[in-house]
Formats: C-alpha cells, sequence, structure tokens
C-alpha cells in the first residue's frame, strides 16, 4: 500500500517488494511470512527482523553493501531517514556541489550514508560517542565511502556546533535528528510503554545508548542551544536544519529565530504511516 506521507522522489513510498528486499538481504528471508490478513510481512516487535529489514532497504542502493552496528544502538528506520534526505534536497535544489554536517550520526552513520548514496554528497559528521564514531568509520570503510564521509568528534556534551566546526568550513546545509527526552528515567518509561503496546513478545525494539535518546532539558532545549550556536557561526551554512518531534517547540524556535537575526525561517512537514513530523529550517 502506497504511504501517502512520504516524498515523491522516496524509492519506498509504493511500499515493500519482500521478494526484492530478500535478494537485498538474504538474512531477511527468515523473518519474512504471511499473516492472518494474508499480508506477506515481518514481525515489528522483533528488533532482530526489524534491523534485517532496514538493512535490506539500505542495500537497495548500489553504494551501500555493509551496514553492521551494536545492537544497543537504535536501528534507523530508512524510509523517514531518506526523506529528510530528499527535503534537503529541494531545500538545495540550486547548489551544485552539496557539503553537509551532521551533527549526532551516531554508530549507523545513517544520514551520510543516504546522502552519498542517493545524491553523491559529501559530509562531515560529528557524535559525542567514540563507540559511535568507531562504529561509523567501519561502516565507511565497509562501502569505500571516505572520500564522501569525514567523522569529527564532539568533546563538550553542552556543545554542539562549537568545538566541531574548523575555521575553512563551509556547509550547504547541517542537519540533525536531535535526542527527544528529558533524562534517562523519561526514555526507560517511554521505551517500557512501547514494549508493552506492542505486545509481550516485544524484546528490546526501542534500544538506544544515552546520548541518542536524552539530553538534560529534552528536545526543546537542544534545539534552543543548537539555534543560539547557529547565530556565532551563521556564515558557516547557508542553511540550518532540525527533525523537531514535538510541534509545540516550533513556534518558541520561530520566535527565538527572529530575535536572533535569522531572516528566513520555515517548517517542512513529513509523515510515514502515523508518524508525523517536521523539519524546521533557517538561514541567516
Amino acid at each position: 500500500m502506497k504511504d501517502k506521507g512520504l516524498h515523491p522522489k522516496n524509492r519506498f513510498n509504493k511500499g515493500y517488494n519482500f521478494e526484492e528486499l530478500v535478494a537485498n538481504n538474504p538474512v531477511l528471508k527468515e523473518f519474512v511470512a504471511t499473516n492472518k490478513f494474508d499480508t506477506v510481512t515481518i514481525d515489528f516487535s522483533n528488533p532482530a527482523a526489524v534491523k534485517e529489514l532496514n538493512k535490506a532497504l539500505l542495500f537497495s542502493f548500489d553504494k551501500i553493501s555493509n551496514w553492521n552496528f551494536p545492537d544497543e544502538n537504535l536501528c534507523p528506520p530508512i524510509p523517514g531517514r531518506l526523506d529528510y534526505i530528499h527535503h534537503l534536497s529541494d531545500l538545495l535544489s540550486k547548489e551544485e556541489e552539496v557539503k553537509i554536517l551532521d551533527i549526532g550520526t551516531g554508530a549507523t552513520c545513517i544520514y551520510p550514508l543516504l546522502g552519498a548514496a542517493a545524491y553523491n554528497w559529501n559530509f562531515v559528521a560529528t557524535d559525542i560517542d567514540l563507540d559511535s564514531l568507531d562504529s561509523a568509520q567501519d561502516i565507511i570503510d565497509d562501502n569505500n565511502l571516505d572520500n564522501n564521509i569525514k567523522l569529527r568528534q564532539q568533546f563538550n556534551e553542552q556543545q554542539i556546533l562549537k568545538g566541531v566546526l574548523e575555521e575553512d568550513d563551509s556547509f550547504s546545509a547541517t542537519m540533525c535528528n536531535p535526542p527527544f527526552y528529558k533524562s534517562a528515567e523519561e526514555a526507560q518509561g517511554a521505551n517500557r510503554r512501547k514494549t508493552r503496546n506492542l505486545g509481550n513478545n516485544a524484546v528490546r525494539n526501542f534500544s538506544g545508548n544515552n546520548n541518542e535518546l536524552w539530553y538534560v532539558g529534552g528536545e526543546k532545549a537542544f534545539l534552543h542551544n543548537y539555534l543560539y550556536e547557529s547565530s556565532l557561526f551563521k556564515e558557516k551554512s547557508k542553511w540550518f536544519t532540525s527533525l523537531v518531534s514535538k510541534k509545540d517547540n516550533i513556534e518558541s524556535l520561530e520566535k527565538s529565530s527572529k530575535k536572533l537575526g535569522a531572516k528566513d525561517f520555515k517548517v517542512i512537514p513529513m509523515s510515514q504511516g502515523n508518524k508525523v513530523t517536521r523539519i524546521a529550517c533557517w538561514r541567516f
């Protein structure tokens, strides 16, 4: 069934062809079955099945053949992540050579992988967690993408752009999928609720290490810190962008952007199935 919410250019907007996906990733075969509605699918409460499905989706790109990362890290849903890349492409349609700063790339290095695979973009990707960066570098090496993707470590968890930007940096855009929760306790509580909602068979479909899931003050604090720092480095990037999960955070972000001198602020709506989110974009 076609997902109305996905970007028109998203190769997964007509649903999944499991025969093709198993050809991309043969390991997926053991998780594919016909359900009681006579639909060929997987058990989405099984984290191993979800991971192999997303691998198969990723391997549909010619440039990507390996994607290994620890089970304790979040497994990103590829169609939604690809949508962010396509919307950025629309935003940057006049750019000939695109270079993106990916803030908090994580162990999966997913946005740089997709940007390099879909558009041959170049990336600088940052993270605070050294283990995540080690995993990301292995993925980059395994797929021969060293020319497209460079990694940098952020050593101060209070900082977002400070400490990772270099003097000669110039980006077409920055991108970010910020932590959602205010504390580890809040993240764990949400994890338990999601697991309950999926039923008793759900194991750890909602893993993730601390910096992936939470930030002191939650999403709102992260976004406002990011916005403030962008005003200190306004010449480093033509656009600054971020996913925003909570709709209520958009209004305060837009107000603050005007106070900080942003000349443009726009919101790009995104949805996949029942999940609705948005990309906030601003420039100086």
